[in-house]
């Protein structure tokens, strides 16, 4: 994985209320700014002046916007929510709809704007945050997901724990693909496709 650059780092750490609301404005403001103008021409006095505050108010949370859009990758990761374990269901036969769960579940965690999605996956540089983000997200998917498949009475693979590495590693990836570009194929089409294949494995059909 690559090493974080401290350029990178947030400058304050909010710790009063104003200054979080101070710190969530200026990360709203960013992502609209980088959706409607681009990320080259997403400066921070674009910034700072859909934010309504000052540009050296905002350099006072941030260094620069690299470290914007890398902390709005941050945002998006710990945002992300997924089924609950307990309202699926895992009798024989439901494997399809358990999957269905997890690739409708990706689908919908980053449905909300595909071009900020395209220039955070495209652009963001890896922040010490954004590093830390990434290994507590997928430590607790793996885990979450690794528990469904051992207890679920049609899994046939051998290896549950590499069977959750690749399966949230295929639906991550291929969902980050296609929402960036939903025009490349329709998202129902893609979400029956994806449940079928990640099925078949997990079934151990041949």
């Amino acid at each position: 994985m690559p090493s974080a650059d401290r350029r990178l780092q947030p400058r304050r750490t909010p710790r009063q209320v104003r200054a979080e609301l101070t710190r969530e404005r200026i990360l709203t403001a960013a992502a609209h700014v980088f959706a409607e103008h681009g990320y080259a021409a997403g400066t921070t006095n674009r910034i700072a002046e859909r934010a309504r505050i000052s540009i050296g108010s905002l350099y006072q949370y941030f260094p620069n916007k690299d470290a914007i859009l890398a902390q709005l990758l941050v945002r998006h990761l710990d945002r992300g929510t997924w089924t609950p374990a307990d309202q699926l269901d895992l009798s024989p036969g439901s494997l399809p709809a358990t999957v269905r769960a997890l690739v409708r579940d990706a689908i919908d965690n980053h449905s909300d704007d595909p071009q900020l999605l395209r220039i955070m996956i495209e652009e963001a540089p890896m922040s010490r945050d954004l590093l830390d983000a990434i290994d507590r997200h997928g430590r607790t998917r793996t885990a979450h997901l690794r528990d469904l498949l051992a207890r679920h009475p049609d899994v046939q693979v051998r290896d549950v724990a590499t069977a959750a590495e690749l399966i949230l590693f295929t639906v991550e990836m291929n969902t980050h693909k296609l929402m960036a570009d939903p025009r490349a194929i329709p998202v129902e089409t893609f979400e029956k496709e994806l449940v079928d294949m990640v099925t078949r494995y997990l079934r151990g059909d041949r």
